[in-house]
């Protein structure tokens, strides 16, 4: 066996350091084929058929948000029962949402506030498995292996790494929800979200000059085109990928999506600091290609103080979710980018001693928009307390299979799992009714 050594050492984005190198050996390069799904979408492209290049905007609340104090307030509830923060009339005849929220409210014809969301895994770690994946891993949270692929991870199996024009990477990470639960599980390495602050990308800056570039671009394609030896578990061929990966974006000509100065201080000062910056990076990521992009916005794990948790917390959420939707809007993509506005679980629907909430999953948190989906309404009814669905259950698959229809990708998506048997993406979710 061949094996090349670089003389540098960095933390990959599963978080384990390690020294990059290449090995050589007998393995045909019949391993590193894109996926039979890609293979598909082509064909169907060279057919005339439409192929969507749709993309999910991922923003994942940390903690487990109230579903009281964001966008079911319960104020005719008891007390104890209703949103500590209030609520305030949206321009949907007869709706209003949590206090903290003035913005989303005025934006609420260009959004969907599902009220009927439940799943059963109030874990944190559970209950981001489940949302993340589609299913339940009861051992997760006592420190089992994460089941199943994240849908991103799903997105970048099936329409690859890159996209075939701008480079731009198909699933983002702008940070990380839970590093393994928001991979790619079977699916390898590959497929894991990519870093835009890994060191891939840093290796590749603008500021390396373009010979250089195309020479260590020349030597990666002709190991790719010898028998390779390439580890089994799939890390090292995954580290090759993220490199290709970022290759691929500079050289395509994406890595100023990346860059939010390039936007109006007009268009910065409407989105705000801080979640605002990554919601206006991730709008700019899916403008150059990207197919999934996700970011986590913390705090939201309030068992106590809720009121005054809320009203710190609240106003950037407000202003950049509010400035996302009507920025999409204006600019004609709310067809072409979802927004899902998500989080583990719900809290309890009863206020407890120390003016905080839970962890509840049997109601939880659940906002869309965009994605050519029916906006302006309310999906779904919760009991009077605010405790469960009155109507029928919106479950994870159920959101699943949405983000599947919007991204194109067929719900009877099959792959192999490490037993070696296909198994389904979705087994039992159907689109939203009311939203597709």
């Amino acid at each position: 066996m061949l094996e090349f050594l670089t003389d540098r050492s960095y933390r990959d984005c599963e978080g384990t350091t390690r020294r990059d190198f290449l090995k050589i050996g007998a393995l045909g390069a019949g391993a590193l084929t894109l996926p039979q799904l890609l293979a598909a979408r082509a064909a169907a492209k060279a057919d005339g058929k439409p192929v969507k290049n749709t993309s999910v905007v991922w923003l994942w609340l940390a903690g487990g948000p109230t579903h009281v104090e964001t966008f079911d307030p319960h104020m005719r509830a008891p007390v104890e029962y209703r949103s500590t923060t209030g609520e305030v009339k949206t321009r949907l005849p007869g709706v209003t949402i949590g206090g903290t929220f003035p913005k989303i409210a005025r934006s609420a014809k260009r959004m969907a506030f599902v009220r009927s969301f439940a799943h059963n895994n109030s874990g944190h770690v559970g209950g981001t498995h489940f949302l993340n994946t589609g299913y339940d891993n009861r051992n997760i949270d006592n420190g089992g292996a994460p089941a199943r692929p994240s849908i991103g991870s799903i997105v970048a199996r099936v329409r690859g790494s890159n996209h075939p024009t701008t480079g731009m990477p198909t699933y983002v990470a702008l940070n990380r929800i839970r590093a393994g639960i928001d991979g790619p599980s079977f699916l390898g390495t590959p497929y894991s979200p990519f870093d835009p602050n890994g060191q891939a990308l840093k290796n590749l800056s603008l500021a390396v000059n373009e010979k250089r570039i195309d020479n260590r671009r020349v030597l990666l394609a002709s190991l790719d085109r010898m028998n390779s030896d390439i580890d089994r578990s799939g890390a090292m061929e995954g580290l090759d990928r993220f490199e290709q990966q970022a290759f691929n974006l500079v050289l395509g000509g994406a890595p100023g999506a990346f860059d939010i100065k390039k936007e109006s201080a007009k268009t910065r000062d409407r989105y705000g600091k801080g979640l605002g910056e990554q919601l206006l990076r991730a709008r700019r990521l899916c403008e150059a290609g990207c197919g999934f992009v996700t970011l986590s916005y913390n705090g939201w794990d309030m068992h106590n103080q809720i009121k005054s948790r809320m009203e710190k917390l609240s106003p950037s959420l407000d202003q950049a979710v509010a400035a996302f939707v009507e920025d999409i809007h204006e600019r004609g993509l709310s067809d072409e980018i979802m927004l899902v506005v998500t989080g583990e679980f719900g809290r309890t629907p009863k206020v407890n001693k120390t003016g905080g909430r839970d962890h509840w999953a049997p109601l939880s948190t659940l906002a869309v928009a965009g994605g050519g989906l029916k906006m302006g309404q309310v999906v779904g009814e919760s009991m009077p307390k605010g405790d469960a669905p009155r109507t029928p259950a919106i479950r994870p698959q159920d959101l699943m299979a949405t983000v599947f229809q919007v991204l194109g990708i067929p719900r009877e998506t099959q792959f192999i799992n490490t037993a070696g048997r296909p198994v389904f993406m979705i087994e039992e979710g159907q689109p939203i009714a009311e939203l597709v």
